[in-house]
């Protein structure tokens, strides 16, 4: 009896090790390379923002633009080293732009606080009281 329970563990073991094994080489959404990943929230309610237009700019032209998914995440893959301008757009908020370096193999994560526009923004202008 002791001999069956310590064989029907080992097959456990060694079938949890093979499962664990065949989904980490699969290819998932896991494993595959994300240059640049985060998420986009509102600087007041501190909720993700949906539909924020993204856009990756390279040093000569403009290299891809996404938008945000409804939990406020995106990200960018397969871009190519060098120095990119990320553009945050989203109607009713300030326009945010962020320059980083991407590296070969490297990942970074890039949250991004938008802040809300005002009805009414005051632009000093040339005449003051």
């Amino acid at each position: 009896m002791k001999f069956r329970i310590l064989l029907l563990t080992c097959f456990m073991a060694i079938g949890a090790l093979w499962a664990n094994a065949r989904n980490t080489s699969t290819g998932t959404t896991a494993d595959t390379k994300k240059d640049v990943n985060g998420t986009v929230f509102s600087n007041i309610t501190r909720k993700p923002l949906s539909n924020v237009s993204i856009t990756a700019y390279s040093s000569t032209k403009k290299e891809k633009a996404i938008t945000t998914d409804e939990s406020g995440t995106f990200y960018f893959d397969d871009l190519k080293p060098g120095i990119y301008k990320f553009v945050f757009e989203k109607e009713g908020f300030k326009k945010v732009t962020k320059e980083k370096m991407i590296h070969t193999d490297e990942t970074f994560q890039l949250n991004i606080e938008m802040v809300e526009k005002e009805d009414f923004e005051f632009v000093p202008g040339t005449f003051h009281f």
